[in-house]
């Protein structure tokens, strides 16, 4: 049986880890990949070191099926995305001349060098673009690895292009069940649960409501079924605990 489809996901720039911006792209591709059935395996931010960029890229381009980075890819001095994935593969950057024609047609008289470093790609026989309908400045696929921009819209618009493309196994699905009821009092039965239904994987999530604590549990598998049947039992749960579940939508 062929292994399972899996992705990481490189958020790259220190505006992240620094706090000064508030990444809201990891959300959206965990769910979108989930919903074509690539498991995301690992998530990781880095600082504009290109050292740690090219180091990162390089580990996880041998791990996991499709890697996505996202920022870095902008016309200022501190976007050096290209510059480290070019390193990584083991070639110089050139500009690519479609995306360049895209650049100048779209600016016009506004086309400058700066705005022309967005067509920058490394060097490689496998490089392909991604289209951005929202801002033009394309991304690039090199190999497994997809070069996505930082701006949300922008890094939405640039996965959605490339999403037909990418080959999927079965779409993870997920539901939720809530209750005001303490982790520690259903946390021996819950692992009860997840021992008997072994292709569903259960997540608790502690919350505080209206100043009661809760709990929030979380199914997730390719099967309804089993995630019915997961809930229904710690549902049961709750309730013999006195909470009252609410369930959260249907996958």
């Amino acid at each position: 049986m062929a292994p399972s489809p899996s992705a990481c996901v490189l958020i790259i720039g220190d505006e992240i880890l620094s706090g000064r911006t508030q990444d809201a792209n990891l959300k959206y591709l965990g769910t979108r990949l989930a919903a074509l059935g690539i498991a995301l395996g690992e998530a990781r931010v880095i600082p504009d070191i290109p050292e740690m960029i090219v180091t990162a890229l390089n580990q996880c381009r041998a791990r996991y099926t499709y890697v996505f980075t996202t920022g870095g890819i902008g016309p200022t001095h501190d976007d050096i995305t290209t510059d480290c994935i070019a390193e990584a593969f083991g070639c110089r950057v050139v500009r690519h001349p479609e995306a360049e024609a895209r650049l100048r047609a779209y600016y016009g008289g506004r086309t400058n060098e700066v705005r022309l470093r967005m067509a920058n790609v490394p060097d490689h026989a496998d490089v392909e673009l991604i289209d951005n309908h929202v801002s033009v400045a394309p991304g690039y696929r090199i190999e497994n690895v997809f070069v996505l921009a930082g701006v949300p819209d922008v890094a939405r618009a640039m996965f959605e292009a490339v999403a037909p493309t990418l080959t999927g196994g079965d779409p993870v699905f997920s539901q939720s069940v809530d209750a005001h009821v303490r982790e520690g009092e259903i946390a021996e039965r819950l692992a009860q649960i997840q021992n008997e239904h072994r292709s569903v994987t259960i997540g608790s999530y502690p919350f505080m409501r209206n100043d009661k604590l809760g709990t929030s549990i979380v199914a997730r598998s390719t099967d309804k079924a089993e995630i019915a049947r997961v809930l229904a039992k710690v549902s049961d749960v709750m309730r013999t605990l006195g909470g009252e579940p609410i369930m959260g939508p249907a996958p």
